[in-house]
C-alpha cells in the first residue's frame, strides 16, 4: 500500500486544510448523531474523501471523535473559567457570563456541546473516560459557581447546591439544543435572551412572594 506524504492533500487541498474540513464535519456528525450512530464512511463522503484516507489522517474512529472532543472540551474549561473570575466592576452576574462564554465558545461548533455529552459512546473506553474527565470538570466548575450562587442567598443546604448544579447542566443543554435549531440567533441573541427569561422568572418569582 502506498503511504501518502504526511503533508499531503487530496485534490490540490493542504492536508491541514483537509484536516479542519474533517474535524469540522465529524464535530457535526457526532453531535447530531451520537458516537454510536456516526460512521467514518459518512463523515468521508461529507467532506469529499475516501474512508482510507480519513483513517490515514486520524486513525480509529476513537481517534477521530478524540481529535474532536479535546479541542472543544479545553476550549469549553477556559471559556468557563475565565467567566467565573472576578468580575468587573458593572459586570453582568456570573450565570450570565457563563452563558455568554459557553456561547461563544460553540459559536460556529453548536454541536460540540453533545459530542462532550454523548450518551452513547462506549463503556470503558478511553472516548468514555476522556469525555467524564471533562463533564466532572465541567460539573466541578458548576458546583462552585452554585454554591457562590446559594451563598448570597443564604442558603448553606449542599443538597440545594447539588440539585442547582444538576439544574444547571440541563439548563445550558436544552439552551444550546434550541440554538442548534435556531442557527440565526447570535451568541449576543442568546445571551440577552437568557438575561430577558432570568430577569422574568425573578419578577414573577417575585409577585409570588407579595401575594403570599
Amino acid at each position: 500500500m502506498t503511504t501518502l506524504p504526511s503533508r499531503a492533500g487530496t485534490k490540490g487541498v493542504p492536508r491541514a486544510a483537509r484536516e479542519r474540513q474533517v474535524l469540522a464535519a465529524a464535530t457535526e456528525e457526532f453531535g447530531r448523531r451520537g458516537y454510536e450512530a456516526t460512521t467514518v464512511a459518512a463523515i468521508a463522503a461529507r467532506v469529499g474523501v475516501t474512508k482510507p484516507l480519513l483513517h490515514h489522517y486520524f486513525g480509529s474512529k476513537q481517534d477521530l471523535y478524540l481529535a474532536c472532543l479535546n479541542p472543544i472540551g479545553d476550549r469549553l474549561l477556559d471559556a468557563i473559567r475565565t467567566a467565573m473570575a472576578a468580575p468587573a466592576t458593572g459586570a453582568p452576574p456570573t450565570p450570565l457570563r457563563v452563558l455568554d462564554a459557553l456561547f461563544t465558545a460553540l459559536d460556529g461548533r453548536r454541536e460540540a456541546w453533545f459530542v462532550l455529552y454523548d450518551a452513547t459512546l462506549p463503556p470503558d473506553s478511553d472516548a468514555a473516560r476522556r469525555a467524564a474527565c471533562y463533564r466532572r470538570a465541567v460539573d466541578d466548575l458548576a458546583a462552585i459557581g452554585a454554591a457562590d450562587l446559594l451563598q448570597t442567598a443564604e442558603s448553606g443546604d449542599p443538597f440545594d447546591a447539588d440539585a442547582l448544579k444538576y439544574a444547571w447542566r440541563g439548563l445550558c443543554t436544552a439552551l444550546v439544543r434550541w440554538w442548534v435549531n435556531h442557527p440565526d440567533q447570535s451568541p449576543e441573541a442568546m445571551t440577552q435572551r437568557c438575561a430577558r427569561i432570568f430577569e422574568a422568572g425573578r419578577t414573577i418569582l417575585s409577585a409570588g412572594d407579595a401575594n403570599t
